[in-house]
């Protein structure tokens, strides 16, 4: 399994505003992927910092989710967010 879990790092409301504006299409989209076992993004109690949870069934899931983000409307709208995210694979 691969587990990544950090903060999404905002620095202005702009980049907030684009957070929100697509964070439930992202979910949806990521949730659905092939290997996808969990993925949240939810709000802590600074606004401008988010909480980053995800976990996909092995390394092949983790790299296509990769993949599928970099071509996404998230990804255009939050690239230049600071991410502060730990990756960590665990094996049986």
């Amino acid at each position: 399994m691969i587990r990544l879990s950090g903060r999404l790092v905002c620095m202005t409301e702009e980049e907030r505003a684009a957070v929100l504006a697509h964070r439930a299409a992202h979910l949806a989209a990521t949730r659905a992927e092939a290997g996808c076992l969990s993925f949240d993004i939810d709000d802590t109690d600074d606004p401008l910092v988010f909480d980053v949870r995800e976990s996909f069934r092995d390394r092949t899931a983790f790299d296509a989710h990769q993949s599928r983000t970099r071509d996404s409307a998230w990804f255009a709208a939050t690239r230049h967010i600071l991410r502060d995210f730990r990756v960590e694979e665990l094996r049986d």
